[in-house]
């Protein structure tokens, strides 16, 4: 009988041997946008400094109502009273939602309760929504695209929901009408080449291939070969050591003369996208890198952030001798002359000691090399906007540091100063202006007003050194 039962068993493990199917392998949910390297490399992340305690939730269960608990979708902290535009508010509870936590604020002047978020009624926070926008406009299919977010946020709002996203932000997010013949042109993992610079701090380039490649098919930037041959070459012939060396333009105490140069307030695209970037960035550090990462890949006429730029001491003075550029009101210094020092002046005798005039010598004072990082690089209009993100641009007057940034890619690139143009925005305020006109004066300018098309009325040319905004 013992021996009838060990043959039995051993031919019941042989058949269950025989038609057993091995374990399947778990597939990794976002295993070709991985491959392509724009989850796996942290350079090419999307969004990971505002997710990071995603991780963390979803080992936590089911907290509350939804599964991967409250936290996901961080905002930024209110500044102001959306109704009132007070400043005297506290902060009056949360509203836990499905995926996240919004943050509720009493405004003591109204009375009203607000949140700092302006994209109501979505079941998935704001991150998750520019991140899919991101993700699928990268070149991704939707289902791929959900799959990313699924990996990176632990939720998947699905094809169709994510269609519905894309619809719905087609006009804020402009590059949507370039996507089918950028897709053409290369894969995803090639749309966007990423290089992390240590230039005394970390610089993220970011360089849109296809939609500067599409820009210059326009018959207006036909001439912007030259900017694309620039960006072309930045992640492999860039002299990092001469950002090591050099001084930086933002911080250079020179001051152009604001005479003939008017300050043009408007608005523009760049607000709508920084107030709907910045709604989801609870840490003011980040405010650069994500407002740079959603418009490179989303707008149409963003097509480089973080760009590398630098000038020598023998351009400027090449700018000032042969262009005829004024750099600078500098006064003329006065040079202490000793009784070591000979000369041929009355003023130098015996043991004397004497000033005089020096030289006007054209570079004198200037530095033998400047560097800096151009915020964002735009085309658009058959011109090359030179952008900075500056938070309360109201108050903010860069205008050595943008001209600076001009002087330094029109010499880079060779193309004139003429076609180029320099603005820096918040949410709310864009001011823009046209560098050539900071350091070509004319002397016998006959036009003494310019009409702006957009005010609807004429402003008259200032001639003193001061700083007009209309």
């Amino acid at each position: 009988m013992i021996v009838n039962l060990l043959v039995m068993k051993n031919l019941l493990g042989k058949i269950m041997n025989k038609f057993s199917r091995p374990a399947p392998e778990v597939e990794r949910p976002c295993a070709d946008i991985e491959k392509a390297g724009l989850l796996a490399r942290p350079d090419a992340e999307v969004f990971s400094e505002a997710t990071s305690e995603v991780s963390a939730i979803q080992h936590k269960g089911n907290i509350g109502s939804g599964a991967l608990g409250t936290g996901m979708g961080e905002s930024r902290i209110a500044e102001r009273c959306p109704y009132c535009s007070s400043t005297d508010f506290v902060k009056r509870g949360v509203r836990k939602k499905k995926f996240e936590t919004v943050q509720l604020y009493l405004c003591h002047a109204c009375s009203r309760v607000f949140t700092a978020q302006f994209v109501k009624g979505k079941k998935f926070p704001v991150n998750v929504i520019m991140a899919g926008l991101t993700i699928y406009n990268l070149g991704h299919t939707l289902e791929a695209t959900c799959r990313a977010l699924n990996q990176k946020f632990g939720v998947n709002p699905g094809a169709s929901t994510l269609s519905g996203w894309v619809e719905e932000y087609a006009e804020l997010c402009r590059y949507s009408r370039l996507r089918p013949y950028a897709t053409k042109m290369c894969s995803p993992e090639k749309t966007i080449e990423t290089v992390t610079m240590a230039h005394r701090q970390l610089y993220r380039f970011r360089y849109h291939r296809p939609k500067i490649a599409l820009a210059l098919q326009e018959f207006k930037n036909r001439n912007f070969e030259p900017l694309k041959d620039y960006l072309d070459a930045v992640s492999a012939e860039t002299p990092h050591q001469y950002f090591q060396e050099g001084g930086r333009m933002s911080e250079v105490k020179t001051k152009f003369s604001k005479a003939q140069m008017i300050v043009h307030s408007k608005q523009n695209y760049a607000n709508r996208l920084a107030e709907f970037v910045l709604q989801g960035v609870s840490d003011n550090k980040a405010r650069h890198d994500r407002l740079q990462m959603f418009m490179v890949a989303n707008d149409s006429v963003t097509v480089a952030s973080e760009v590398p730029v630098y000038i020598r001491k023998e351009d400027i003075e090449h700018m000032e001798n042969v262009l005829n550029f004024k750099i600078w009101d500098r006064p003329v210094p006065e040079v202490e002359l000793g009784v070591e020092q000979q000369g041929t002046d009355s003023e130098n005798i015996g043991n004397e000691t004497a000033t005089r005039p020096a030289e006007d010598k054209v570079g004198a004072g200037v530095p033998r090399l400047l560097t800096g990082h151009i915020d964002l690089l735009q085309i658009r209009n058959g011109q090359i906007h030179i952008l900075d993100y500056k938070p309360n641009a109201a108050k903010e007057k860069p205008i050595e540091q943008l001209e600076w940034y001009a002087l330094a890619l029109s010499r880079l690139t060779g193309l004139r100063l003429y076609e180029f143009k320099c603005g820096w925005f918040d949410e709310k305020d864009y001011f823009e202006f046209y560098p050539l006109h900071v350091v070509k004066k004319i002397s016998d300018r006959k036009k003494k007003k310019v009409y702006l098309k957009n005010k609807g009325m004429a402003f008259e040319i200032p001639r003193e050194n001061k700083l007009k905004i209309v």
